[in-house]
């Protein structure tokens, strides 16, 4: 089955930088979208950011646009969030998915994983102020 593997997370100061890393097996990695989702408590699901690893489209959700920059490793079969200029509010359990990418845009990916996905295992990022 479909394996994800979130890891990176941390205790980091207000403006820091934190990179997160999913390995992905089970599956074709460049017949996916992968993307990135964060939750924090009480609150709900929201969608960061989708690459295309067949084409290297990308999303980003309007709260981090600048501020994180998503890519992939096909040969690795991972894909990375690389989130600088952290605040408070990012803090949240970050979490990874896959989907078949065929015929959507990264955007209406990031919303199908967000309705359908199965995102694993988070990874928890706390940003202090």
């Amino acid at each position: 089955e479909v394996q994800l593997q979130a890891s990176g997370g941390g205790l980091v100061q207000a403006g820091g930088s934190l990179r997160l890393s999913c390995a992905a097996s089970g599956f074709t990695f460049d017949d996916y979208a992968m993307g990135w989702s964060r939750q924090a408590p009480g609150k709900e699901r929201e969608g960061v950011s989708c690459i295309s690893s067949s084409d290297g489209s990308t999303y980003y959700a309007d709260s981090v646009k600048g501020r994180f920059t998503i890519s992939s490793d096909n040969g690795k079969n991972t894909v990375y969030l690389q989130m600088n200029s952290l605040k408070p509010e990012d803090t949240a359990v970050y979490y990874c998915a896959a989907i078949d990418n065929s015929g959507m845009t990264t955007a209406q990916a990031m919303g199908v994983m967000i309705s359908f996905g199965s995102w694993g295992q988070g990874t928890l990022v706390t940003v202090s102020s």
